[in-house]
C-alpha cells in the first residue's frame, strides 16, 4: 500500500517535528511548504525552553534528544528578579536540573530540518487556503493529498478550512531590543532570564548563545503604538539608569495577538492543525513546546491509527489541552500586565 500523501504547511519547529516523526515511522510522501525562500530568510526568534513534559519528549519522539542535549544551555535555566528602581537583586532561582534548558530556536530548526530527508521542504512555496485534502498554493495551482496539516501559525491560511476565528489583540505590547556583548547587561541578565515590574510595566531580558541578549519592555498600550527609544526612555523615567540600558537599540514592536478560549472545531477527515494555528496564546513559554507536543502527537497518532482515526485521535487529546494552557496563559498575561488604563 502506497505511503498516504500529506501536506504540512509551515517549517516552523512544529511542521518539523511532525515530519520528522512521520518518516522515522516509514512515511516516505511528506511534503513540507514553507513560503519563506530558505532557512535563512529570517531570524527565528530568541531562546526557548524545553520542558520535561512535552517539549522533550516530543524532541525524544523525533530521535533527536542526544543531539540536543549537545547543543542545550542548562545554565539558562537561572531566574532573577529585581528592583526597578536600584536594580538589586530580590529574588533569585539558580539554575537546577534539567527541567526546562534553554536553546536558540534557530538551532532547534537546523537540528530537525538537518534531520529530514532531503527535499521535504519545498521554500518559497507557500499555502495561499486549504480544504479538506486539498491546497491552493499562492501562485493559484492546487495539489491533492490524503490529508492537510496547518502548522502555519498565528495567521493560519490552513485554519479557514476549520474555524472562522482569528486571533485578537490581547491589550498588551511587548517592544522587543537587542544587545551583543555588553558585559553591564550580562551581568544583570545572569545566564538564563532577569524580570523587574512595577506599575503595569515590566522588563525582562534574556540571555541567548554567543553573549547576545533580547530584551522585552511589556506595557498595556494600543495596537498601533510604535514608541522610540525616546519615548520608551520616558516610560520607564523612574527606573534605574542600569535597567534603562536595555531600551536602547532599534526597536521591535510585537503587539500580542491570542485566539479566542475556547478554540475547537468539527473534526474534519483530510485537515488539522496544530500549535499556533490551532491555540494562539499570550508567549509565556508555552507556545514552542505546545506545538511540538502537538506535531510528535499528531505523528504518533497516524503512525498507529492511520490518517484518518490518527486525526480523530489527536484532535480529541489536543483541543482539551490546549484549552487548559490558553486559560492558564491568559491568566498568567493578566498577572503579568493588569489590565489598567491604557497607559500608551
Amino acid at each position: 500500500m502506497p505511503s498516504p500523501r500529506i501536506a504540512i504547511a509551515g517549517a516552523g519547529l512544529g511542521g518539523l517535528t511532525c515530519a520528522r516523526v512521520l518518516q522515522l515511522h516509514g512515511f516516505d510522501d511528506v511534503t513540507v511548504f514553507e513560503r519563506e525562500s530558505s532557512p535563512d530568510a529570517r531570524q527565528q526568534g530568541g531562546t526557548i525552553d524545553l520542558h520535561a513534559g512535552s517539549g522533550q519528549e516530543a524532541i525524544r519522539a523525533a530521535g533527536l534528544f542526544d543531539e540536543w542535549r549537545a547543543l542545550a544551555r542548562f545554565e539558562g535555566q537561572e531566574q532573577r528578579r529585581v528592583d526597578p528602581v536600584t536594580a538589586e537583586l530580590i529574588e533569585h532561582e539558580p539554575p537546577e536540573g534539567d527541567f526546562r534548558p534553554e536553546i536558540d530556536r534557530g538551532q532547534l530548526r537546523k537540528l530537525l530540518l538537518d534531520s529530514l530527508a532531503p527535499g521535504t521542504v519545498s521554500w518559497g512555496v507557500g499555502i495561499g487556503s486549504a480544504r479538506p485534502g486539498e491546497v491552493t498554493f499562492l501562485d493559484g495551482s492546487t495539489a491533492t493529498f490524503d490529508l492537510v496539516i496547518g502548522a502555519d501559525g498565528a495567521w493560519s491560511r490552513v485554519r479557514r478550512a476549520l474555524s472562522a476565528a482569528s486571533p485578537q489583540y490581547t491589550g498588551v505590547m511587548f517592544v522587543e531590543t537587542r544587545h551583543d556583548d555588553d558585559e553591564q547587561l550580562l551581568g544583570l541578565t545572569g545566564q538564563g532570564t532577569m524580570v523587574a515590574d512595577d506599575e503595569g510595566l515590566m522588563l525582562w531580558a534574556q540571555r541567548n548563545s554567543g553573549n547576545h541578549i533580547r530584551a522585552y519592555a511589556c506595557m498595556r498600550a494600543r495596537e498601533d503604538w510604535r514608541p522610540s527609544n525616546a519615548q520608551l526612555l520616558e516610560l520607564y523615567a523612574d527606573w534605574h539608569p542600569s535597567l534603562r540600558a536595555f531600551l536602547t537599540g532599534e526597536p521591535i514592536h510585537r503587539p500580542l495577538y491570542a485566539l479566542p478560549v475556547p478554540h475547537t472545531w468539527e473534526h474534519t477527515p483530510g485537515v488539522t492543525l496544530l500549535g499556533d494555528a490551532a491555540h494562539l496564546m499570550p508567549p509565556l513559554g508555552v507556545g514552542a513546546n505546545l506545538a511540538m507536543e502537538d506535531a510528535a502527537d499528531l505523528a504518533l497518532a497516524i503512525a498507529e491509527h492511520g490518517v484518518r482515526e490518527g486525526v480523530r485521535t489527536y484532535e480529541s487529546a489536543m483541543l482539551p489541552r490546549a484549552v487548559d494552557a490558553q486559560e492558564r496563559t491568559n491568566a498568567g498575561l493578566l498577572d503579568m500586565v493588569p489590565e489598567r488604563p491604557i497607559r500608551v
